[in-house]
């Protein structure tokens, strides 16, 4: 290995480390993160969206190191020391050399300067990486000894918590299947151990599901995925964004050095599985659904090993400088935002956005009053507003298929009868929420040359709520197959006093404010 080797590990290590630190203290929390943080204020076993690994770690975060932006957000600045660390524990056993310019070359990547919001990628992102770590290195034992079973084992259990974290841990399984029943078939019984040992995962994942109305499974296998239709701007996009992730001087070597990538793939078929299937998994799913970026991040880093097993050392020189320079110009384009003041943003779209991230603390100063409770009318806003204020702020309205935690948290009948003001940032027809109201008014508030509006309503009338917004969410939310087990739905039980409720294919009668948003 050469000795400048180690030297630009420390450095890149290092540096990229300080600087996702500095990011996750400055940056005011985001909207998806805000709305984990309330996982983390209410842990369960469960949540609407997805399993509760992120609402468990955030928790834990909180009860160690308190209740501030930077603590919870610190498993996410860790994880890709974390994660390059696991990569040399995995295959340095092969090739030193390699497996350091594997790490390099995944640090360098511009996504591990700058990734510091703490989503359900980041745990399972941890748990998919150890566990295939420990695959890795059982796999390549040559007999089935107690320390092979035992890596096994570990491989499985990380693999359960990964589902704990995020369904897509399903893809990593899959690519897991390919590997053994192609080219393992003499240690099928060790995969068998790797499922028993995972199982613990789905089936709290289950259990918790039956007892709450499905929803993180209606969510991710039914709701999210009602009208999707094929376009070609779909696969375009997921091509664009691995280009992207990969960096285009990667791209290039790895096509010029097709043989050398079939060879290193052939001679290490683990590694290739764990890059090839989770491709091309989501390559087909591009066909129908936009793939984001975190979804592939749990399977990113082995193309990097790949490359660094596949590329002779002059290319992997030429990709180090190619990541770097894109992470460069990452570098300065975040510096330019960050010194740009908040009045320049005023004619983009981007402008109610900062503000609202921004200047929250000064916004609801302005709307907050004794007896009143404070609403939102989407879960962005909602969430963000509840943060800043440390108590929770549900939403007024239907809202989207996603982020639907106010059904299991808020029995909106103990606001009968209350005031309610429901935050917007564009004007809205007050007439959408008259049918909920003894009376209504709109109030006008100014943040930084930010126009905003409260709808207040007075008197809050919890029955039309119910027979108009309610029944909405339950006839757009909760068809849930008759075949699935469900001993308790807090929702249904809330709205019609049954486990289930009626659905009818026509809309409430009063739909007024239905109108989704984010």
């Amino acid at each position: 290995m050469s000795p400048s080797l180690p030297r630009w590990l420390w450095g890149i290590g290092l540096s990229a480390l300080a600087l996702r630190l500095w990011i996750s203290i400055a940056l005011p929390i985001s909207g998806d993160e805000a709305f984990f943080y309330w996982w983390g204020v209410y842990p369960a076993w469960g949540y609407s969206d997805h399993p509760p690994m992120v609402g468990w770690l955030i928790a834990a975060m909180r009860y160690l190191l308190g209740d501030t932006t930077w603590a919870i957000r610190l498993p996410v600045v860790l994880l890709p020391t974390a994660m390059g660390a696991m990569l040399w524990w995995a295959f340095s056993p092969v090739n030193r050399t390699r497996a350091a310019w594997a790490v390099l070359l995944f640090w360098l990547a511009p996504i591990n300067w700058l990734s510091v919001l703490i989503t359900t990628d980041t745990p399972l992102i941890y748990w998919s990486m150890a566990s295939a770590c420990c695959l890795l290195l059982a796999d390549r034992r040559a007999a089935l000894d107690a320390r092979a079973w035992g890596l096994y084992a570990l491989s499985g259990l990380f693999l359960g918590a990964a589902f704990l974290s995020k369904y897509f841990a399903v893809v990593m399984g899959l690519a897991y299947l390919v590997h053994f029943a192609l080219w393992r078939r003499e240690r099928l019984h060790a995969f068998a151990l790797m499922l028993l040992c995972a199982l613990p995962g789905p089936l709290i994942n289950i259990a918790w599901n039956m007892d709450h109305c499905w929803s993180n499974i209606m969510f991710n296998l039914i709701n999210r995925n009602s009208g999707e239709k094929f376009s070609w701007a779909k696969p375009a996009t997921f091509v664009g964004m691995m280009v992207y992730l990969i960096s285009p001087v990667a791209v290039w070597a790895s096509w010029k050095h097709r043989a050398d990538v079939r060879a290193a793939i052939a001679s290490q078929r683990l590694l290739g599985c764990l890059v090839g299937v989770p491709l091309g998994f989501f390559a087909l799913l591009s066909a129908l659904k936009i793939v984001g970026l975190h979804w592939v991040l749990s399977f990113y880093p082995f193309g990097f090993a790949l490359l660094a097993f596949a590329l002779p050392a002059h290319r992997l020189k030429a990709c180090a400088i190619g990541l770097a320079v894109l992470s460069g110009l990452h570098l300065i384009a975040v510096a330019a935002v960050t010194l740009t003041p908040l009045d320049r943003w005023q004619h983009t779209k981007y402008y109610e956005g900062l503000v609202r991230g921004v200047k929250t603390a000064e916004m609801l100063k302005q709307v907050d009053a004794p007896g009143v409770v404070l609403m939102a009318n989407a879960f962005t806003p909602a969430s963000t507003y509840g943060y800043a204020l440390r108590r929770y702020v549900p939403v007024f309205g239907v809202g989207r298929h996603h982020s639907r935690q106010d059904d299991q948290l808020i029995d909106f009948s103990v606001y009968q009868g209350r005031t309610i003001r429901i935050i917007h940032t564009a004007k809205v027809d007050l007439e959408t929420y008259r049918p909920y109201f003894d009376s209504i008014e709109l109030l006008t508030f100014k943040q930084d040359a930010l126009t905003f509006y409260a709808v207040e309503g007075k008197g809050f009338r919890y029955e039309a709520f119910r027979a108009g917004v309610l029944a909405e969410i339950n006839r757009r939310f909760y068809r849930i197959p008759a075949w699935l087990p469900m001993p308790h739905c807090a929702f249904c039980e809330r709205l019609c006093g049954q486990v289930r409720c009626a659905v009818s294919d026509a809309p409430a009668a009063t739909d007024a404010p239905l109108k989704d948003a984010d």
